[in-house]
């Protein structure tokens, strides 16, 4: 788009130019300018759109992290109740296998004490049962 300009003669004719700007140079100037406005306008809007898409993802992802946390401290709260758990039961277990000893330990010592005495060890022999209870009274 060139510039265009008209010369115009003086009216008292004395034959000097003037250079003038035409109507439509002035009515592009304004219509850059809009145009210019516009383009700024818009751009604002959109970085204001992709602030407000930015803010949003990361109340999202700040979210998610508090459930993962939240999730995370309901896993490890489980694994230690689990944990205690086990240990009890490892406990109750080492427990039982020492009262199993020594009950099998003093199983030996009465199959000994029968075998040298001669008494028949058939169990359904002996009234007694293995606590001292009477089986048939």
């Amino acid at each position: 788009m060139g510039c265009s300009t008209r010369v115009a003669s003086s009216s008292a004719g004395s034959g000097s130019t003037v250079l003038q700007n035409s109507g439509s140079e002035e009515d592009l100037r304004v219509l850059i300018e809009q145009r210019k406005r516009k383009r700024m306008i818009s751009n604002r809007e959109s970085a204001g759109r992709s602030r407000m898409r930015k803010q949003n993802h990361l109340d999202d992802l700040a979210a998610h992290a508090a459930q993962l946390q939240a999730g995370n401290h309901r896993l490890a709260s489980a694994i230690d109740m689990a944990t205690r758990y086990y240990l009890a039961v490892k406990t109750q277990n080492s427990i039982l296998k020492d009262q199993m000893d020594e009950l099998c330990h003093r199983l030996r010592s009465l199959d000994e004490i029968i075998a040298s005495c001669g008494i028949n060890s058939d169990p359904s022999a002996c009234p007694l049962t293995f606590d001292g209870f009477l089986m048939n009274p």
